[in-house]
């Protein structure tokens, strides 16, 4: 009896293995198979941020903004016709030559 009980014992421990080795190798395949569905999520996720990119790009360069150049002229001629110009601090009469002498005669102290 004690063969028949070693043996029954042995078998019951790989029986008892075998279980174990299958749970932890199923863990395993259900972890790689997460790993890959994360995988290609990410990649479908990339995908369309590609394409959204892509479109929106496009779209830019159909919608490109262009310089109003008849505009642009045309206040350039007005601006001409007002006669000298002047900064924003100046105004159009410009600075007094008189104004830059500091206290000499001549421009530059000659």
């Amino acid at each position: 009896m004690s063969g028949a009980t070693t043996i029954a014992a042995v078998a019951a421990v790989a029986s008892a293995g075998a279980a174990i080795y299958n749970g932890i190798e199923q863990k395993k395949s259900a972890s790689r198979a997460a790993d890959q569905a994360k995988r290609s999520a990410n990649q479908q996720a990339d995908a369309v941020a590609e394409q959204t990119r892509q479109a929106e790009e496009a779209t830019n360069r159909a919608n490109q903004k262009q310089p109003d150049v008849a505009g642009i002229l045309s206040a350039a001629q007005q601006a001409g016709k007002a006669g000298a110009s002047g900064t924003m601090l100046t105004g159009p009469q410009g600075i007094d030559p008189t104004a830059l002498q500091l206290g000499k005669n001549t421009l530059l102290g000659q």
